[in-house]
Formats: C-alpha cells, sequence, structure tokens
C-alpha cells in the first residue's frame, strides 16, 4: 500500500460515515443539485419489467436497450468497486406553468423545456466532477465516474430505490415537493456510505397522464409505448412517423411535456437555480414558420451546445413540417411548404406533402 492510499484510508476510518453523507450531501445542494440521496448499487427488482418491455417492443428502434441488461441491474459490472452510487437531480424549469393545463398555440413550436437551453448531460456532469473533487479534498482520494443518461444504467430505479421520488404512472419520477421537471445523475463511488430508503408512492387513483397523452402512448399504468411516445418519435426515431399519430404530434417539434403538465404534484414544480438552462435563441417563444426558414447552417449554429442537436436538420425539418401541417389553414404555410420541398430529403418529402394535404383540406 502506497503511502497516499495509506493516508486516505486513516482519513476515511476517522470520519464517521452518516457525518461524511450529511456533509456530500450540503456539498451537492452548494452546486445546485435540488437533491442529492445515496443509492445502493444495485437495481435488479428494475430487470422484470424492463424484460418485459423490450419483450413487446416498447423500445422501438432504440436497439441499445436491449443491451448490457447486466450491468444496468448490477452497476458494479459497469464500474467495479462501486460500493455507493450518489444520485442527484436539477430542476430545470425557468417558469413554473399554470397547474393542470396544456396550452394550445397551434402556430408556437413547442419543444420540451429541458431543451430550450444547453445541454443538461453537460452540466451534470461537470458539477458531478467538481462534487468528487470537493470529496477529495476533504477524505483523500477514491474510485469515482461520473454519468448524466450517458451508461447502461437504471438511474431512475437506482434513484427510486434511495427516495428521491416515485415512479408515476407516466415513468417519469416524482419528488413529492418538487414534481417531475427534473434531470437526474449518478457518481458511482468506491465510498462506504449508508444508503437512504424508498419512500412512498402518491399517484393513487390518477390517470390525468394517461388520458392527456396525445398519442396514448402509456398503454398501461407505469408502462410506455415508446413507438408511439412524442419525444422518442420527435427525437429519437428518424423514418416516416406513422401517419395516424402525426395530428396528435400536433406542433410539438422536440419531445412533448403534456404528460408532466397534467400532473397534480408538478403545481409544487420548483424553479432552477442553473443559468444553462434558461432558453436560447427565443426558442421558449419562437413559431413554426420562424424555424422552417432555418437553414441546416442556422440548426447548427443555434443548436451548439443544445439537445436539439441529437435529432438532426432533416429529423427536425420532418417534425416541423408536421407542425405546419397541423396548424390553422394559412396561405403563408401553404406558400412556405411548397417553396421549400426541393431543399429536403425523401423522409422529409414524404411529410411535407402531407402537410400540404392537411392545409389544402382545412381551406375547403
Amino acid at each position: 500500500m502506497s503511502a497516499s492510499s495509506s493516508a486516505t484510508h486513516i482519513a476515511l476510518q476517522q470520519i464517521d460515515p452518516e457525518k461524511l453523507k450529511a456533509w456530500i450531501k450540503e456539498q451537492a445542494l452548494q452546486l445546485g443539485f435540488a437533491d442529492c440521496v445515496i443509492a445502493q448499487p444495485d437495481a435488479q427488482a428494475e430487470l422484470t419489467r424492463f424484460k418485459e418491455y423490450l419483450k413487446r417492443g416498447y423500445h422501438g428502434d432504440m436497439k441499445f436497450l436491449e443491451e448490457n441488461l447486466e450491468k444496468r441491474a448490477d452497476p458494479t459490472l459497469l464500474v467495479p468497486n462501486t460500493k455507493s452510487i450518489i444520485c442527484v437531480r436539477m430542476n430545470y424549469l425557468v417558469e413554473t406553468p399554470k397547474p393542470r393545463y396544456v396550452p394550445d398555440h397551434p402556430n408556437s413550436a413547442i419543444i420540451a423545456r429541458y431543451a430550450r437551453g444547453r445541454d443538461y448531460h453537460k452540466v451534470m456532469r461537470g458539477r458531478l466532477k467538481t462534487l468528487a473533487n470537493r470529496i477529495k479534498e476533504k477524505i483523500g482520494d477514491f474510485e469515482s465516474r461520473p454519468f448524466a443518461d450517458s451508461a447502461p444504467i437504471f438511474e431512475k430505479s437506482l434513484a427510486e430505490n434511495a427516495g428521491m421520488g416515485w415512479t408515476g404512472k407516466h415513468t417519469l419520477l416524482i419528488h413529492k415537493k418538487s414534481g417531475s421537471f427534473f434531470v437526474l445523475g449518478e457518481l458511482f463511488t468506491s465510498l462506504d456510505l449508508p444508503f437512504d430508503q424508498p419512500t412512498t408512492k402518491h399517484c393513487g387513483s390518477c390517470t390525468a397522464c394517461i388520458d392527456i397523452c396525445p398519442t396514448q402512448a402509456i398503454v398501461e399504468p407505469y408502462m410506455l409505448d415508446a413507438r408511439k411516445c412524442i419525444a422518442y418519435l420527435t427525437i429519437e426515431y428518424k423514418g416516416i412517423i406513422p401517419e395516424e399519430l402525426r395530428r396528435g404530434i400536433g406542433n410539438r417539434v422536440f419531445g412533448c411535456d403534456d404528460c408532466q403538465l397534467i400532473c397534480p404534484w408538478n403545481s409544487f414544480a420548483q424553479k432552477t437555480e442553473v443559468e444553462d438552462f434558461y432558453p436560447r435563441h427565443g426558442l421558449e417563444r419562437v413559431t413554426l414558420l420562424d424555424l422552417w426558414h432555418w437553414d441546416e447552417a442556422t440548426f447548427l449554429s443555434c443548436t451548439e451546445g443544445s439537445p436539439i442537436r441529437r435529432t438532426g436538420y432533416q429529423s427536425f425539418m420532418r417534425n416541423i413540417a408536421i407542425g405546419l401541417g397541423n396548424a390553422p389553414f394559412s396561405t403563408e404555410i401553404l406558400l412556405a411548404l411548397q417553396q421549400t420541398r426541393s431543399r429536403h430529403d425523401e423522409i422529409v418529402q414524404v411529410h411535407i406533402d402531407w402537410a400540404i394535404a392537411e392545409q389544402h383540406n382545412k381551406a375547403k
């Protein structure tokens, strides 16, 4: 054993685990995390439900979800020597939405609230690294790795098992005093920290999220068919969106917040203190036609460091074309669709043709 590791060992032995855990949570809050819990590196309980989800094909084209099931269930296979996982969350709302209300502005381009600012993955990982460095300054060296939706991890299950909230019927994590408008991150560590305990579930008989879903993607409580989910269709899926789902997508061009907006627990949703989540390029008030006039260079410029980059330019235009088809009849929209048809690939053109037909139908 080296002198440095020996010193670390002595330092760790001198610190009460409960006090260290409390101190880590204090540091996490200082760094802008809204909550911090300590989870056991064990997610075996999630595996049965997840295998059923895969068996039904609800993951669509996300074939990566079929891989590394053992690592998802046992985080110590992903990062050896993991003894505890520090789970954190960050609120991302800039404005608290009106409770149980889904706004209807058909000419606006609706972008999911988490995606209007800087990519949270980078924000989350950066702050987790800072948290790890603070812990090292206090107790000496230890093994750690930060994650933010960037590895095969049942992150929601880990956080839930440690009391950060409960899984709602829409499959998102809900916190009793903060709602669900937050993102998750993890710091895998070699520290022996006391684990936090699960909380109770509080959805009761409410089915608001199931009833409001525009494409009926929540096929039963706690089970989501991604192939119908607007978030999946507008972000992950790159193909031709089934015609029967296009009207339900409405004017949502990147993600969807409807199941969260209607949830009664989001009357307690907390606003973010993280400036990186503030909207950029006016994305909270942009119109469908504004975005339709973006060329690829504008798209790349306005989505630099943004989650929206993930969908790619052509898929983004496909989504906007659907929004324009669903918008109230407008000669300006019809002209814009007809003039720019040749600019896009074959998949986008399919949706442009559909949008033109929808606009013509409304003009009759």
